[in-house]
């Protein structure tokens, strides 16, 4: 009976390990074979030189402050039409809100879906007391060691400059697009683009224009940042999370702290355990959507035990999932996330306080939304505090997560096959936006928006996004520049 035993078992064994490598044999590369395109001649150092300029002014949004620094926006306009005249003489340019840019080239066939590439001229602030630790002044625009120095450089100014670089080397070339093209560049992007992509969107809807696709900043060339790949993995962004900040309110009666009350049921005691159990009970994760798809694709291109396990998620995904969960970027792909962001309670130490405040944020993944969020925590904090003791308020700005744009479509192959052209060496695979852009604006003008920035990025690079010390490799800018000059090409037809 026991030998019995074994012999089924070890059958079984057997009959497992050969369906798990079925299953990761089966599984063959899905890139894209697409032949390289010789590199396009691009002015590096003219180029590098303009968007050196372009950084040195301080053009930082305000949420609350429409006209903050509105001379350096309007001195960055002023730059661009003396840097690009052949774009300026022939594509159409208003302004939008006072700030913002909307650039259109006319294609010569007007029953064609125009496209759209995005951009913002808006930059984030230097962190207080971090101004010393910038090897170069952060908005000095300085071109040293093969690098474009300063803020903006990367975050967005790089992609705007590139953009304008390659429609001025297209109308050198006397090209004419058969699809209109629209250049689309908020002024606002760092403080929601309410102001500049949402008034841009909302122009084109009332003149019925429905864009084939729009291209917008987002995910990178990855180069050495997902384990398991030897090859840069170039990541897609075909859907953005949504964005959702609720505000806790908790009261209890005020006290002297010589005689506090029973314990956990002081405001701040009730709004501590509340917060512990948001914290510890958040929205459950999945390998599902844009993840699942991104890993599916990327499974026969990991080494050893990874592509193993991707392959057989039917098996291994629990033990996936939890190993992407223990790491913020992976863990952000696969759940609506919790972060504790504001807490307000008390202002002396010797009295109790009758009010306590504090603020969750929430990045909401795509198939939840806002208000099944806002119940959830609503469900957590209920265990905890009587309905009677607390408020839950959502704060403005909240937004669900966007559509997935189709990967079936030609408008992301189009988007795959420059990505491939530009950069042969890298794979191909979409993936979700896990921050937010203004582009979640245009949703209901195009079915089809994708978050790509064509620059490569490894740990070192990913540190200086937002961050100390930003900047843009003179040859990595050259490559967005060829990036964009194929893929308009490519994607408006002309001549």
């Amino acid at each position: 009976m026991i030998k019995t035993a074994l012999k089924l078992l070890l059958l079984l064994l057997v009959t497992l390990l050969t369906v798990i490598a079925l299953n990761t044999w089966r599984k063959g590369s899905r890139q894209m074979q697409v032949p390289p395109l010789a590199p396009v001649a691009v002015d590096e150092a003219g180029a590098a030189s303009r968007l050196a300029e372009a950084v040195r002014f301080k053009t930082l949004s305000s949420r609350e402050d429409a006209t903050l620094n509105a001379d350096q926006f309007k001195a960055l306009h002023a730059l661009l039409q003396a840097r690009f005249p052949k774009l300026h003489a022939t594509l159409k340019r208003e302004v939008v809100n006072e700030l913002s840019l909307l650039y259109t080239w006319e294609g010569t066939d007007p029953k064609a879906q125009p496209i759209m590439l995005m951009a913002h001229q808006d930059v984030v602030p230097i962190a207080p007391g971090t101004e010393g630790d910038w090897q170069v002044p952060p908005f000095a625009g300085q071109v040293r060691d093969g690098f474009v120095w300063g803020r903006g450089s990367w975050d967005d100014k790089g992609n705007l400059m590139s953009q304008l670089e390659a429609v001025e080397m297209l109308l050198a070339s006397g090209y004419r697009p058969t699809r209109t093209l629209y250049l689309a560049f908020g002024a606002d992007e760092e403080a929601s683009g309410a102001r500049g992509a949402a008034r841009i969107a909302t122009l084109l809807k009332e003149r019925g224009v429905r864009l084939a696709f729009v291209l917008d900043e987002g995910l990178l060339v990855l180069d050495g940042v997902m384990p398991g790949l030897s090859k840069p993995v170039a990541l897609i962004g075909v859907a953005e999370k949504g964005y959702l900040s609720v505000e806790l309110k908790v009261t209890a009666t005020p006290g002297h702290s010589s005689m506090p009350p029973k314990a956990g049921s002081s405001a701040i005691a009730m709004m501590a355990a509340a917060l512990n159990r948001i914290e510890n009970e958040q929205m459950p994760a999945s390998i599902s959507g844009v993840a699942r798809e991104m890993f599916d694709i990327l499974a026969p291109e990991m080494n050893g035990f990874s592509r193993v396990a991707l392959s057989n998620l039917w098996l291994f995904g629990p033990v996936v999932r939890r190993q992407l969960e223990g790491a913020a970027s992976t863990n952000a792909m696969l759940r609506t996330t919790t972060a504790l962001t504001i807490v307000n309670a008390g202002n002396k130490e010797n009295v109790l306080p009758g009010r306590a405040g504090a603020t969750v944020n929430f990045r909401i993944l795509p198939g939840d939304s806002k208000e099944g969020v806002l119940e959830h925590m609503r469900s957590k904090v209920t265990a905890i505090i009587p309905a009677d003791k607390f408020e839950l308020a959502p704060l403005p700005g909240g937004v669900d997560a966007s559509k997935v744009a189709p990967t079936d479509s030609p408008q992301y192959l189009s988007l795959v096959k420059t990505v491939r052209e530009i950069f042969p060496d890298v794979l191909v695979a979409p993936g979700l936006m896990v921050a937010g852009t203004d582009s979640i604006h245009y949703g209901a003008i195009s079915d089809h928006i994708f978050k790509f920035s064509p620059v490569r990025a490894n740990n070192e690079d990913l540190k200086r996004f937002h961050g100390t010390n930003e900047r843009l490799s003179i040859r990595n800018y050259a490559d967005a520049i060829r990036f964009y000059h194929r893929l308009i090409a490519e994607a408006t037809g002309g001549k």
